[in-house]
């Protein structure tokens, strides 16, 4: 079964035969693979010849030989087809050495539409960065959404499915899983250790041309980044409250090998890093970003542990649906005050507070607050799990999350 992933499928359409490079990045295993399987196949029902659709997936054993930008490029021209388009689809292409070369010799080409997909950062960074500046767009692909989740399941009632997705996650394997509770630990282990000892073998390779960056040596140390991130989703997050707690543990490292490590989980899209905005002053503020985990399922994975505080858990699924709904996401500070989340798209803004429950009046008071604050007219809405308190309190949405998400 694949899950049509419909709204990146869309933006596909939408630069389909435009002269830019076609990038879709994110975590492993999150659908990049199946999503160009799908756009192919369209391709197909339009009356697009087979011939003229030329693809390759590094991780397959038949195209260990294409692995050097030079056979790679030689062999793709021998496919392509003169006087009609040709659509070409490289899967994982940061696995090829100097892949931008390739890349850049076929965007130049006339009746070239290129498609690449890549699971790291490295893949728009540094030389391809500046190689091909102004040459592409990236799409980044995440988990199922929950919408996508309940088409999976086939279930009339999404709040139980709902726990499913807060508990297992959403990555589309363990959507389509029969039993995620006995299946789904073994499966999200193997992703993880595939993150952290292949991209890490990217980020050591990287290091031979970017003395920049160091060796990432100690996966242990990894590790326990990885689970300190994972256990802090919604709080603010330093370099230094990192040191300090790794330092404090009997370990002693350096600030600058901490933030190498954090961002070494960042580039594999393990974790997304949203900044702070100053809604009055109108600026971006440098310290005490947040960190958001991909999928929820590899949070509990990481922390293996039953409970979790369910109000972080639904403001990383807010903040990842933002994300998925083209949004620019931010924190805001409104003085001493926190607003969850200002998103803007265009010249689209909106604010969101999330909380589990609104039932009690100082909870209700302290969501209401910081959004009473903004002077603007921008739409302004606070998510929570309970239906009791849903409706508009002076211009102030208060809308169930769980129907939020299906919207």
């Amino acid at each position: 079964m694949m899950i049509e992933r419909t709204s990146y499928l869309q933006a596909l359409q939408a630069w389909q035969g435009e002269k830019v490079i076609k990038v879709i990045t994110g975590l492993r295993r999150c659908g990049k693979s199946t999503l160009l399987e799908q756009f192919q196949g369209r391709l197909l029902r339009e009356g697009i010849h087979p011939d003229q659709i030329i693809a390759i997936n590094f991780e397959a054993l038949e195209n260990e030989d294409l692995l050097e930008y030079h056979a790679l490029y030689n062999h793709l021209i021998s496919l392509l087809k003169p006087d009609c388009m040709n659509y070409v689809f490289l899967d994982e292409v940061q696995m090829v050495q100097d892949f931008q070369k390739a890349v850049d010799s076929l965007y130049i080409r006339e009746n070239v539409d290129l498609y690449i997909t890549g699971s790291n950062a490295y893949l728009l960074s540094g030389e391809l960065a500046t190689l091909l500046s102004g040459r592409y767009i990236e799409i980044n692909l995440l988990p199922l959404s929950f919408r996508e989740y309940c088409a999976v399941r086939e279930n009339g009632n999404p709040d139980p499915l709902f726990q499913q997705y807060l508990q297992y996650g959403a990555l589309p394997y363990i959507a389509m899983m029969d039993n995620p509770e006995e299946k789904a630990g073994v499966y999200l282990e193997g992703i993880y250790n595939t993150i952290i000892v292949k991209d890490i073998e990217l980020r050591q390779n990287r290091r031979e041309s970017d003395p920049n960056k160091r060796k990432i040596t100690d996966l242990a140390l990894l590790r326990s980044i990885a689970r300190y991130l994972a256990n802090e989703t919604g709080n603010p997050i330093s370099v230094n409250h990192i040191l300090a707690a790794v330092n404090q543990s009997g370990r002693k490292v350096s600030y600058n090998t901490i933030n190498d490590y954090v961002e070494a989980l960042i580039e594999p899209y393990l974790f997304y890093p949203v900044e702070r905005y100053d809604i009055v002053g109108k600026q971006y503020l440098k310290q005490n970003r947040k960190l958001y985990i991909v999928d929820l399922g590899l949070r509990r994975q990481l922390l293996s542990r039953k409970n979790y505080d369910l109000g972080f858990s639904l403001e990383n699924i807010v903040c990842l649906e933002l994300l998925r709904r083209g949004y620019t996401v931010n924190i805001g500070k409104l003085g001493q005050r926190e607003v969850d989340f200002v998103v803007k798209k265009g010249e689209h803004t909106a604010y969101f507070q999330v909380t589990a429950s609104m039932l009690e009046q100082t909870t209700f008071d302290r969501e209401m607050a910081p959004l009473k604050s903004i002077r603007d007219h921008f739409p302004k809405t606070v998510l929570t799990l309970d239906r009791f308190t849903s409706g508009n309190y002076n211009g102030i949405e208060v809308i169930n999350v769980v129907d939020w998400l299906l919207q």
